[in-house]
């Protein structure tokens, strides 16, 4: 099981740099301890709203680039949607060459609007366009001249899209929250599929990802290429009371803003430890504590092949977020690579 690190680049709040500079300074400090101490992989997500300085992703990706040597980056996710294909694999391919083979992308439709209207892209369309440009972004990563067209882009007609990336096929991983039918796509594509589990109880997506490999199945793809990677909310500290005591107050605080948006109950403590218990989805305790949990998740949804902790919720300092970063690197990574070989 790959184990990594997933970052929105959020700033502002009480307790994190109020210098969007230094938060990104800082943001690629923590990408190189990330791979210092043995992860995996580090996400960069993409959002267009204020408090988030990960609108351009891939700059940020090109940055770690030059200042790792083994970890993967990738996004998480790309708003496929909302870019276009071709500036999107140009993008990649370049960050491919740099970090000599080590660039992915998770595209999914974003889980916010504003790159909609920003764009001038009609959110009605919301679906078909992510549809049609995820053909063409499969087309332009295997075959150097495209010839496509659709409805939402000019048609290319035979042009060559380069730079072409070092690895061969370039990783594309879908994101998906929970519609069925994002599931059933992947599936059908053969694409490994990225599952946002960010609350509830993670079990409970077993019948979705069931959906995923059944599509997969029928679309005549191998087992191999069906991966199923989890992003939850998560964060580590030496002991669980450590652990809840930092992360409470920011994820309450942050995730009662967003439920105003989207009718959800102001989050309390109740409902924290309710999601933090044996079933729910936040990954937030010890390390120990930590990877029994995502064993069970994993033993729970078939096995998953990739699990990355996204701690922006919590409102963390840099100082915990770096501390976090090396715990799950020397701690969490290390005992879940063991318990995974015993089992072979």
């Amino acid at each position: 099981m790959q184990v990594g690190i997933d970052s929105f680049a959020a700033w502002g709040e009480a307790s994190l740099s109020n210098n969007p500079s230094e938060r990104l300074r800082n943001l690629v400090e923590q990408i190189e301890l990330a791979d210092q101490v043995g992860l995996d992989v580090f996400g960069v997500g993409e959002h267009h709203r204020q408090g988030f300085l990960d609108s351009a992703p891939v700059v940020i990706l090109g940055a770690a680039a030059g200042r790792t040597q083994r970890i993967h980056l990738t996004s998480a996710v790309t708003v496929l949607s909302a870019a276009d294909p071709v500036r999107v694999f140009q993008e990649f391919a370049t960050v491919d060459l740099l970090s000599k083979g080590r660039a992915e992308m998770v595209v999914g439709r974003g889980s916010f609007i504003e790159a909609f209207p920003l764009f001038g892209l009609r959110l009605e369309d919301y679906d078909s366009l992510f549809t049609e440009k995820l053909d063409l972004l499969l087309k332009i990563r295997d075959n150097e001249h495209v010839h496509w067209s659709g409805e939402y882009r000019p048609a290319l007609n035979g042009q060559g899209v380069y730079p072409r990336p070092l690895q061969n096929p370039f990783p594309i991983w879908v994101g998906v929250g929970g519609t069925p039918q994002s599931f059933i796509r992947a599936g059908m594509l053969g694409l490994p599929l990225m599952v946002a589990i960010i609350g509830g109880e993670t079990h409970k997506f077993r019948p979705l990802i069931d959906l995923y490999k059944e599509a997969g199945r029928r679309g005549s793809h191998l087992t191999n290429q069906l991966k199923v990677g989890v992003h939850s909310i998560g964060y580590v500290a030496e002991t669980t009371k450590e652990a809840v005591d930092d992360f409470f107050p920011g994820f309450a605080r942050a995730m009662t803003e967003i439920g105003k948006e989207r009718g959800w109950p102001r989050m309390t403590y109740t409902s924290f430890e309710a999601q933090r218990g044996p079933q729910g989805a936040l990954l937030i305790g010890d390390p120990d504590e930590v990877v029994e949990k995502i064993v069970r998740h994993s033993k729970a949804l078939g096995g998953i092949s990739r699990i990355t902790f996204m701690m922006n919720p919590g409102s963390l300092s840099h100082d915990k977020l770096m501390r976090a970063t090396k715990l799950i690197g020397t701690r969490v990574a290390p005992a879940l690579r063991e318990l995974e070989n015993y089992g072979k």
